[in-house]
């Protein structure tokens, strides 16, 4: 394993920086709207406005996607406002933000939901006649949103799996889970949990549920066993701290599912520590540019990228066109989203399994 590189990795995950022009999205129709106050109207020469309300911007996804909506808000004159919650799970602060986008009078709320406890929030607001798209969490109440853009979160979770059984090749998995939360249900970390045990081929039993499958049994090339589940806040000192813990109950631990690239990071510090990263596999999801690289340098060995600029640029388009067409965006045929792509990212490519380089993951990669 190449550990070349890791101080300034650490800095990279810690902020982002520019936004690689990646995505194949590329907003068009624009009108110079006017700066000001927020209003649902459009065709009538009165500013669009619509709310961004993300996670947190503490990790590189939700400030790419933060800026993705900006460069769209402002190629078609729409008035962006922005919010964030302190800290991942914050759902006071969102459910202020929707409060304030309803008093604006806002055509439309874009929102990663940090929880169950924004729901209500966000129904009011579809009852006050704001179009709700939620981007990459779906809400676990329907009736939160109008629609979702998204990345298909179990196919995501999917390939980091069936890479891992490939890499493997037949030897025994010793597998952690670094988990988002331990505390609530969000789909985005119940989804990615148990798309990686699916890949693996193992039964997953409750797929609504993390940590119920048996801890030991067969995957798809020999024998596993799951240590144990730990909640990482979707945070490098949550991911070490995880690590950490899953290590003193096992230290034979080869495998390590992330929710996240900052967690996969603070994982690989723990096992680093430890003296522990021989033939190690960690595999996470992003896809973001931090997170290219750590694959690139071995910290990652393969990670599922997804496309948080092309959600928030395609969310703000959508609510323009709703206000000025009065068309509605549809849902990918066959889904009860809108699919806004993956690839699995590596440079150790397994036959049979598709995948892409960190040469071209850099092109397209975001933060």
């Amino acid at each position: 394993m190449n550990h070349a590189g890791t101080r300034p990795l650490r800095r990279r995950l810690l902020a982002a920086g520019s936004l690689a022009a990646a995505t194949a999205f590329v907003v068009t129709g624009c009108a110079s709207g006017s700066e000001g106050g927020g209003g649902n109207a459009g065709g009538d020469g009165e500013t669009v406005g619509v709310s961004l309300i993300v996670k947190t911007t503490t990790n590189p996804f939700f400030i790419a996607m933060q800026e993705g909506a900006e460069a769209a808000a402002e190629e078609l004159g729409v008035e962006l406002s922005l919010a964030a919650g302190k800290e991942d799970g914050d759902e006071d602060t969102q459910i202020q933000a929707i409060e304030n986008a309803i008093s604006r009078g806002d055509a439309g709320i874009l929102i990663t939901p940090n929880g169950p406890g924004v729901e209500d929030a966000l129904i009011r607001a579809r009852d006050a006649g704001l179009y709700v798209i939620a981007l990459d969490t779906p809400p676990g109440d329907p009736e939160a949103a109008d629609i979702t853009f998204a990345t298909d979160n179990f196919v995501a979770g999917q390939r980091i799996g069936e890479w891992t059984a490939a890499k493997l090749g037949g030897e025994k998995a010793t597998i952690a889970l670094v988990d988002l939360f331990d505390d609530k249900v969000v789909s985005v970390d119940v989804q990615r949990d148990q798309g990686f045990l699916d890949g693996l081929g193992i039964d997953t039993a409750d797929e609504t549920v993390n940590g119920d499958e048996a801890s030991t049994g067969e995957y798809s090339g020999g024998e596993y066993e799951i240590v144990g589940n730990e909640a990482s806040q979707g945070a490098e000192d949550g991911g070490r701290t995880a690590a950490e813990t899953l290590l003193s109950k096992n230290p034979d631990i080869n495998v390590v599912y992330t929710i996240n690239e900052p967690a996969a990071y603070g994982a690989y510090e723990a096992f680093e520590a430890a003296g522990a990263t021989e033939d190690l596999i960690i595999v996470s999801v992003d896809g973001g540019c931090a997170g290219v690289d750590a694959v690139g340098e071995g910290i990652i060995g393969a990670t599922s990228q997804q496309y948080p600029v092309r959600m928030a640029e395609l969310g703000v388009q959508a609510i323009f066109d709703l206000v000025e067409t009065g068309e509605a965006p549809e849902t990918t045929e066959g889904l009860d989203f809108f699919d806004t792509g993956v690839a699995l990212v590596t440079d150790e490519p397994q036959d049979g399994i598709e995948s892409i380089d960190t040469a071209e993951a850099s092109e397209i990669c975001w933060g």
